[in-house]
């Protein structure tokens, strides 16, 4: 009887587990869920496309690409919103209302998600070959944003032999050459422009 009581016991036990795993996952669903709406919602609107926790460059289109590349307050409004929308800041019209910490967060993140915009640009017309960004989700950067710079900083990308300047590119420190495909922004806009 007492084995009986025992087995019943484990059995009890075991069931209260799963079901507490299964809140569990349940609960962190929701929480994905609710992160995406509060930090896609916005994009999803602007550019009419869907977006989730999985989303990476590469997935975005060429049209939203584009926008994105592009310098200035309108790409900037919507850096804001999705940077502010994960990290839950509030929304993008809110920013000049935040700390200077927050607002020197949401500057930071936005710049270092801009160039890895500009960097999948650019691996699309087959200027570079492969960048460090392109290995992270919108969500990831965006979250572990100091850890995917510094992995980012220590990987620059890697400019293709086709293009007319790399053997100046090859001469260079791995910072270096970063600066040296920023500078090739305005000329590769051009050409994606011509692309879309």
């Amino acid at each position: 009887m007492f084995n009986y009581v025992l087995k019943v016991g484990r059995l009890q036990l075991f069931l209260l587990k799963v079901i507490i795993m299964a809140k569990v996952v349940d609960l962190k669903t929701y929480r994905t869920r609710t992160l995406e709406q509060r930090g896609f919602g916005p994009w999803q609107k602007r550019f009419s496309e869907s977006y989730d926790s999985q989303t990476r460059l590469s997935d975005l289109s060429d049209k939203t690409l584009y926008y994105l590349s592009q310098p200035g307050e309108n790409s900037s409004i919507a850096y804001y919103e999705i940077i502010m929308g994960i990290l839950d800041l509030g929304p993008a019209d809110k920013f000049h209302y935040l700390g200077n910490q927050d607002q020197m967060q949401v500057v930071d993140i936005h710049l270092f998600l801009a160039d890895q915009l500009r960097f999948e640009m650019m691996q699309r017309l087959e200027w570079i070959l492969s960048f460090e960004g392109s290995r992270y989700s919108l969500l990831e950067m965006i979250q572990e944003f100091d850890t995917i710079k510094n992995k980012c900083r220590k990987h620059p990308p890697d400019l293709a032999q086709s293009n007319y300047n790399y053997s100046e590119y090859t001469q260079m420190t791995d910072g270096d050459k970063e600066v040296f495909i920023r500078r090739m922004l305005q000329e590769a806009l051009d050409a994606f422009k011509r692309r879309i």
